[in-house]
């Protein structure tokens, strides 16, 4: 089952050259920091500080009066280390679809947001995803504006988005928001390469709504993004991402500049 929202949202994107700018269990969170513990299991995440960094993406008309979402979540989303704190990494075919807006809630569960509801504000695609829809570069950034003066890296942290670590050098934590649940799940396992370009870890049960999902190694680098062949994969066992290397480290800086 691909890793797609039943519906996903995106600004219509202008070209910018290299870039392209739009407005735990506690077991398996061992076994990624230190390889020990169950591997390829999937169980419902932990509410702690690393997980809080993970969050779930909603359009931004699906809240209640108070302004907390309402349900329909489509994607995952994670903050990731930059200089101004705004900035989240997804896969880039989360930002597919009509114009919308979109909000991001950062360890959402069962309709509660614990650190609050964040518009985004601007998109970053690679120029092949808008051309070709080019699944080698199904990768994303987005910003959110702050609130109440802070920037959400200052609210609940960020993993470094990190390119160029070597598929399998380490057990990675996915964790993600299945479009069907309001919790989400979790499980650690071992990369593998899938070609040049793509890499595979095998973790049941991460159907819809995954897509985005960081992988997250034991120095607490991002390494991987769920997403890439088949929008992340065609099957709930076994998820891709795009191989982080040089253009996924400028689209990052590209990001982090804001062109």
């Amino acid at each position: 089952m691909k890793r797609i929202s039943r519906r996903s949202f995106t600004s219509r994107p202008a070209s910018l050259g290299a870039v392209v700018l739009l407005a735990l269990t506690s077991a398996s969170v061992a076994a990624a920091d230190d390889g020990r513990g169950p591997l390829g299991v999937t169980a419902d995440a932990v509410a702690n500080r690393w997980s809080a960094r993970v969050g779930a993406l909603f359009p931004a008309d699906r809240a209640d009066r108070a302004g907390r979402p309402a349900g329909g979540h489509f994607c995952t989303a994670s903050v990731v280390d930059s200089p101004r704190g705004d900035l989240l990494v997804t896969a880039a075919h989360c930002l597919d679809g009509p114009d919308r807006d979109l909000v991001f809630v950062p360890g959402y569960r069962e309709g509660r947001a614990p650190y609050g509801v964040w518009r985004v504000t601007r998109r970053f695609l690679p120029e092949a995803w808008v051309r070709d829809r080019d699944e080698d570069s199904d990768l994303a950034f987005v910003t959110v504006a702050g609130r109440g003066g802070r920037r959400v890296e200052e609210v609940v942290g960020g993993n470094r988005f990190t390119p160029g670590v070597a598929t399998g050098a380490t057990v990675v934590t996915v964790t993600g928001y299945p479009g069907s649940r309001e919790v989400p799940v979790v499980c650690a396992d071992r990369p593998v390469p899938w070609g040049r370009t793509q890499q595979r870890v095998d973790c049941p049960d991460f159907t819809t709504g995954t897509s985005g999902s960081p992988w997250v190694n034991g120095d607490h680098e991002v390494v991987g993004v769920l997403g890439g062949h088949e929008e992340g994969g065609s099957t709930a066992g076994t998820s891709y991402s795009v191989v982080l290397g040089g253009a996924a480290g400028e689209l990052y800086e590209g990001a982090v500049r804001g062109s």
